[in-house]
């Protein structure tokens, strides 16, 4: 069942919290996440953890769940053999399982259909890099597609998300035009610039003046990065903005693990939302006991204001 209020209203009224990262959460539920598709491969082997992973971050509080679809993609589906009907209806079936798992909460739920930047196809940590050497019409054919399959599920946003480059956003843009969802932009941010290395005021400034953007902010990112990119976008682009890093950890593409301390803090949730976050959360390795603390101190924060 969808939401009575549509995502935009729903900012209007305040902030709403995100789910945490999907495949830690399916880790944790004993999933093997090895192959390429990482947790897409689920929407065909295992349907029923996805809607438990989702289940775990609505009982932990999140009002919004970001589908499986992040590495779901015509063309890594064909290399597993799946042929484009079934790949379409596998995409579909990424939103119907995060609205399965928010009904019977009580609350409105809202449904974020997730697209990953054209490295998580790739599966080789070129989203973290970005500048792929394919031109912005290149990259609008490869994201239309399944762009297209998600809107048709009807989620309540798309989530253009993880992005490292201003091509790509750019492409994104272009590629959801006429899919009549509306959608947030999100960088993966390094040192104050994308992740490859331009200005993240500029990265920003693509979506100002979108009325289709509902949010601007990052994600995929180390949380100390969260707080001045948030103070950025909102300056920018005059929009909420959305935010959901790491949990501090760093990816080893190569030796394809987790490196590093753990540095995510529930309680810099409430500064983010002051400087004009509306959708906050966590990435990877944020699992739902500390969105439930993120939560928890937006509550706080509220009572004390």
């Amino acid at each position: 069942m969808k939401p009575v209020r549509t995502l935009v209203e729903a900012l209007g009224a305040g902030v709403l919290v995100l789910d945490g990262g999907l495949s830690n959460q399916l880790e944790t539920q004993g999933c093997d996440l090895s192959d390429a598709l990482w947790s897409a491969r689920l929407l065909a082997d295992g349907p029923e953890q996805i809607e438990a992973a989702h289940a775990a971050y609505v009982r932990a509080g999140a009002r919004v769940l970001i589908t499986s679809s992040y590495q779901a993609t015509f063309e890594g589906f064909a290399r597993r053999g799946v042929d484009r009907e079934e790949a379409a209806r596998l995409l579909a079936r990424s939103v119907e399982l995060a609205r399965s798992a928010a009904a019977g909460v009580g609350e409105e739920v809202w449904v974020a259909g997730s697209v990953g930047p054209y490295g998580a196809m790739l599966a080789d940590g070129s989203e973290y890099r970005g500048r792929y050497g394919l031109s912005v019409r290149e990259l609008e054919a490869f994201h239309r597609p399944r762009i297209e399959a998600l809107a048709a599920a009807e989620p309540d946003v798309l989530a253009l998300e993880t992005v490292p480059d201003v091509t790509e956003a750019e492409a994104l843009l272009r590629a959801v035009e006429g899919c009549g969802v509306p959608v947030w932009l999100s960088y993966t941010v390094e040192g104050g610039r994308t992740r490859a290395g331009q200005d993240l005021a500029e990265a920003f400034a693509v979506a100002a003046g979108n009325d289709r953007v509902i949010a601007v902010g990052v994600n995929c990112c180390d949380p100390a990065e969260a707080g001045p990119a948030v103070e950025l976008a909102v300056a920018v682009t005059g929009k909420p903005a959305v935010v959901y890093p790491n949990s501090g950890e760093r990816w080893d593409a190569r030796a394809r693990g987790w490196r590093g301390d753990i540095a995510f803090d529930p309680a810099r949730a409430a500064d983010w939302a002051a400087s004009g976050a509306r959708l906050i959360g966590g990435c990877c390795r944020v699992g739902p006991t500390t969105i439930s603390a993120l939560g928890s101190s937006l509550v706080t924060e509220r009572g004390a204001g």
